[in-house]
């Protein structure tokens, strides 16, 4: 019992005060209590049925239990006290709480209840549960009442809800604190990442008119494989080992495709395929890339501080890397002027480097590196920067999302050189949609083109030799 006190110590301090609820004076010490920090309790919306009814209750449950346990904790303590010891503590005084209350709760209520509270005061509120769902790869807050989640590439609503956008609000500041950044009406926007390296972006009115938006794309922990794109039907054996020799050979990679559509979790992939003894450095606006070579050096951008100064851009990184002796660069995304520098690097000796753009078609991929290239203000002729292309990007992968959120690698293409003013490429791979069944999933099937890349050439000088019978026009694949 003794022990049990002095984790109190600190955390609790001597006193009695009476409940914020109206009801009979609890023994408890005095407490501090930060002006503004707990969370207002909303009227729930009126529900229909019991487990409407169900939430309702412990909502309100919640919101009082979680007042009163703001008044009997000592909070600037609380933040400097080893977290398990916090977290025990809090566990006894939110089971005294409840013990407290009218409304009878069973042991799973309970529980629940607690947990719920402790994501409260450590993590981050009614989106821990999300978070820690392995099913769940986005999660998507359109303010405080309606929380979207996206299961296997494809979005639901989901239960969790926000007490209010005050609430919603105090967990956007939670988060943004925790990585230096700050989200207010003067800067209303902020795009950054979670400990685990979730990537975040969050918009508050007045950008937002009808209230605060958040968006989280779920970090991996469990990287893919190679296997794990052949039994999600995305790609097929053929394309996988025509794209492991193209990485090994050092041949330079465009991945394209749209927001979602899996370029990142490809472009780990097959940088899996890079030999362990080169030197990579990754470059990216939100690290996200999970790389297991030994030799990485990872650089993220940064954003300007409150007075505008103070920003490194990927452009900045970019040139920075090449007086760091890389084997290989790769850009997480190009979507600036950075792509001039990225080209010239793979036309100067970084041969191998990968990067990932949006994109809808091989054909638009293009497009979009002329146009960003533009965006350097460099002034290159047309014909010159189009030849810039044709001589630095070797091969392009385009992957999709499609309508039943299944994704596929629906093109691999090879950039061939010039015709006239014009980029040509032929097409190596290709996925064919045919239908969509009765349960609304996709009916397709990869195909070959019968054309053999003029990049066996290459391969054959670095000792990779694939089969003729890789590139035979016929489907590479049954029906998926």
């Amino acid at each position: 019992m003794a022990d049990q006190d002095n984790r109190f110590a600190g955390l609790l301090a001597g006193g009695t005060v009476r409940g914020l609820d109206g009801g009979s004076a609890v023994e408890r010490r005095p407490w501090e209590l930060a002006p503004g920090l707990a969370p207002q309790t909303p009227t729930p919306p009126p529900a229909a049925s019991s487990a409407g009814w169900n939430r309702q209750a412990m909502h309100e449950i919640r919101g009082r239990v979680h007042r009163r346990l703001l008044e009997r904790l000592n909070l600037s303590n609380l933040e400097s006290s080893d977290r398990s010891v916090a977290a025990a503590v809090i566990q006894q005084v939110v089971h005294e709480l409840l013990a407290e209350e009218k409304t009878p709760l069973n042991l799973r209520e309970r529980e629940e209840l607690v947990g719920q509270v402790l994501d409260e005061i450590f993590g981050l509120g009614p989106l821990e549960p999300l978070l820690k769902d392995s099913e769940i790869s986005d999660i998507l807050v359109n303010t405080h009442a309606r929380v979207f989640v996206e299961r296997k590439g494809k979005l639901e609503l989901s239960d969790v809800r926000f007490q209010d956008d005050r609430h919603l609000r105090q967990i956007l500041d939670r988060i943004v604190a925790a990585v230096g950044r700050r989200i207010d009406e003067s800067s209303p926007m902020v795009d950054a990442r979670l400990a685990d390296g979730s990537r975040i972006n969050a918009v508050i009115p007045p950008l937002a008119i009808d209230g605060p938006h958040l968006s989280i794309r779920k970090f991996n922990r469990d990287a893919l494989s190679g296997l794990d794109l052949l039994r999600n039907g995305t790609l097929t054996d053929a394309m996988l080992r025509v794209l492991e020799a193209v990485v090994r050979a050092r041949l330079n990679i465009v991945i394209s495709g749209g927001t979602g559509a899996g370029k990142t979790t490809l472009l780990n992939i097959i940088s899996s395929f890079i030999p362990a003894d080169e030197r990579v450095v990754t470059i990216e606006n939100a690290a996200e890339l999970q790389l297991q070579q030994p030799h990485v050096v990872r650089l993220e951008t940064r954003p300007c501080n409150s007075e505008g100064l103070g920003e490194v851009t990927q452009r900045h990184l970019l040139v920075n890397a090449l007086r760091m002796r890389p084997d290989r660069i790769i850009v997480g995304e190009v979507r600036g002027s950075e792509a001039i520098d990225m080209l010239q690097a793979m036309n100067t000796g970084h041969a191998g480097s990968i990067n990932t753009l949006h994109a809808n078609s091989p054909r638009d991929a293009i497009s979009r590196l002329e146009t960003m290239a533009m965006m350097s203000d460099l002034n290159i002729p047309e014909r010159a920067l189009r030849q810039q292309i044709a001589s630095a990007v070797d091969v392009i992968i385009q992957i999709s999302r499609l309508q039943d959120g299944t994704r596929k690698v629906t093109s691999i293409s090879e950039v061939i050189g010039m015709e006239g003013d014009v980029v040509t490429m032929q097409e190596i791979f290709t996925y064919e949609q045919q239908s969509v069944n009765q349960s609304g999933q996709v009916v397709g099937r990869f195909v070959t083109t019968g054309i053999r890349p003029s990049f066996t050439d290459k391969l054959k000088a670095n000792g990779i030799e694939l089969p003729a019978s890789l590139f035979a026009t016929a489907p590479t694949s049954a029906e998926w």
